[in-house]
């Protein structure tokens, strides 16, 4: 543009920024969905620096936005860096016991504080009928959602459809979050709680297991299908053993199994491991390397820039592998894309060998040693 410095076409964009003095997100699950939208945040956050900023979430998943013990609304600060408010539910505890009065006092309250807020503008980046809902319930005059949400009835409760562009999922939510700016965005990067008596604490504990460096293997994933051999980990941990890299397993809940049976093929080179997420992000901010197949805490390492071997089976890397971190995809051409929530470990997963993994992580770490 012949005449017109940089500086004064971000200027002319600013001055032609919609005026939102309060936003409201709905991604309400799971940890990696969760994560993927971080940075849409980060960006309109950018955009809109004096906003107040709400995100509605599963409690489950609220340590993501709001370290464990720090205050849900305020100020924000390193304990909840991005947003000044998280509304946390329970719809899978609020429907086990739907007609309770304590239920009904939870959802009340969650409801009164959304109402309360007086939010401008909603944004739904999950999709499903319930984000949608939960986003015109909050009182919000515009709602803006995907024009081909994942749950085709959602878009009945938004009031700007916004066609996203990209492949990976990230790429997929800023495009929406450019739409409610009317503004191009530079892809941010993404801020987690960081809470310093938890971050004491890990060190505190790795210390007393004389861990140092450290490998962080994930043996879990959200259904069979997506499960690499919990015993090939091991073999993977006992091969960096012996170049001299220590392992530690994660494990969340349920898997418990997973972690026993990858400890025992490691021949104690590696350590199982389990707690909060605020612990778990703490943790994985200290590890060389993370090694892992399409989960949430594979996607919690490549938003802390933390090297990434990804296991990946039946779901596509391209629109969910590592994001914006040096990182090794191994997929095998038998693996056929589908999120159909099968028990047995895909077939193409199962001709990735423990050698291929190995080979991959020790590239990884002599190319983030250089």
């Amino acid at each position: 543009m012949t005449g017109v410095t940089a500086q004064k076409v971000d200027q002319l964009s600013k001055a032609n920024r919609p005026q939102i003095e309060r936003l409201l997100i709905v991604r309400l699950s799971a940890m990696g969905d969760v994560i993927h939208t971080l940075p849409a945040v980060a960006a309109l956050r950018a955009a809109f620096p004096d906003s107040t900023i709400g995100w509605i979430v599963e409690e489950r998943w609220a340590e993501l936005l709001c370290a464990a013990r720090a205050p849900r609304r305020g100020p924000r600060s390193a304990q909840r860096p991005v947003v000044n408010e998280v509304h946390a539910i329970n719809l899978a505890g609020w429907r086990k016991s739907l007609y309770s009065i304590h239920t009904l006092q939870q959802a009340a309250k969650v409801w009164n504080d959304m109402r309360a807020a007086r939010y401008d503008v909603a944004i739904d980046l999950q999709g499903a009928i319930r984000s949608a809902l939960l986003a015109h319930w909050s009182g919000a005059r515009m709602v803006y959602g995907a024009a081909e949400a994942r749950e085709s009835p959602a878009s009945l409760w938004y009031t700007r459809e916004v066609i996203a562009r990209g492949a990976h999922v990230v790429e997929q939510n800023l495009s929406i979050a450019e739409a409610v700016s009317q503004a191009r965005m530079v892809m941010p990067g993404v801020e987690l709680p960081r809470d310093p008596e938890t971050e004491a604490r890990i060190d505190q504990r790795l210390r007393e297991r004389g861990v140092g460096s450290f490998a962080m293997l994930n043996p879990g994933a959200g259904w069979g299908a997506k499960r690499w051999p919990a015993e090939r980990y091991g073999e993977v941990a006992r091969k960096l053993g012996e170049d001299g890299v220590r392992s530690i397993l994660n494990y969340g809940p349920g898997e418990e199994e997973l972690a026993r049976v990858a400890e025992v093929a490691s021949g104690g080179a590696a350590q199982p491991w389990s707690g909060t997420i605020t612990e778990l992000i703490a943790l994985t901010r200290r590890a060389r390397l993370f090694i892992g197949g399409d989960t949430g805490p594979m996607h919690l390492a490549a938003a802390l820039r933390v090297p990434v071997v990804a296991i990946f089976g039946p779901t596509d890397p391209a629109r969910n592998g590592p994001f914006a971190t040096r990182s090794s995809v191994l997929r095998n051409r038998a693996s056929s894309t589908t999120h159909a929530r099968r028990a047995a470990p895909d077939a193409g997963l199962l001709e990735i060998s423990a050698g291929d993994v190995v080979a991959a992580a020790r590239r990884l770490l002599v190319e983030s040693s250089s």
